[in-house]
């Protein structure tokens, strides 16, 4: 369990505070508008309404106890910018900011934050790859050029093992895990026989994985 500050309860922080909550982690949730903070209540350990740019508020919290401070701000740049560099200069030990336009990534990463989300960004990224590409049902990006793709079986490769396809040098993918009926196999050995009603996860680059259909 975490000791978690979050401020900003706009649409975004609100679903960080659900999933947190499910996580049982300790919250504390700051945001201006009562309401709000009312709604988050049910959710937070405390919930509290305030201004995240006043210093004295901020150093009531004690803000170097926290394990992670996560600023969700999103109508405000002017105020996340602030609240990100006064969470720093209190001693926050790990700070994310929530970002809007690349310009705002820059400056948040050079005033305070550890780390920015842009979701915006990462789910129109989502989108344009899920979506343009025939074959891909999900992915999960680990850098610029990795990520992990969830993709049905290629005709090529039903009936056969993954031994006797030789996956790794043939396509330079590695096999993860298979997905059948919804439920994910991880435990794989070269045995294991792809099934034409499953899908399977692998890693690597989109191109490589283009490249199986392909073939």
């Amino acid at each position: 369990m975490k000791s978690i500050l979050l401020i900003g309860l706009g649409r975004f922080g609100r679903h960080i505070v659900e999933k947190l909550h499910e996580m049982q982690h300790h919250i504390i949730a700051v945001d201006r508008d009562e309401e709000r903070v009312n709604r988050v209540l049910p959710l937070v350990t405390n919930a509290l309404i305030a201004d995240s740019t006043n210093p004295d508020f901020l150093r009531s919290l004690g803000i170097a106890d926290f394990d992670l401070c996560i600023v969700a701000i999103g109508d405000d740049f002017q105020s996340s910018l602030e609240t990100t560099s006064r969470l720093k200069d209190f001693g926050a030990r790990h700070v994310i900011a929530r970002a809007s336009r690349g310009i705002h990534e820059k400056f948040l990463l050079r005033n305070g934050a550890d780390e920015t989300v842009y979701p915006e960004r990462q789910l129109a990224l989502w989108t344009a790859i899920r979506y343009g590409s025939n074959h891909i049902l999900d992915y999960f990006q680990l850098s610029n050029e990795y990520a992990i793709f969830e993709v049905p079986i290629p005709a090529a490769w039903e009936g056969k093992s993954i031994g006797e396809l030789d996956i790794r040098r043939q396509y330079r993918l590695n096999i993860l895990g298979m997905k059948t009926a919804g439920r994910i196999t991880l435990n794989l050995s070269a045995q294991t026989v792809f099934t034409p009603d499953s899908a399977v996860l692998v890693a690597g680059t989109q191109e490589d994985v283009a490249r199986i259909f392909k073939k």
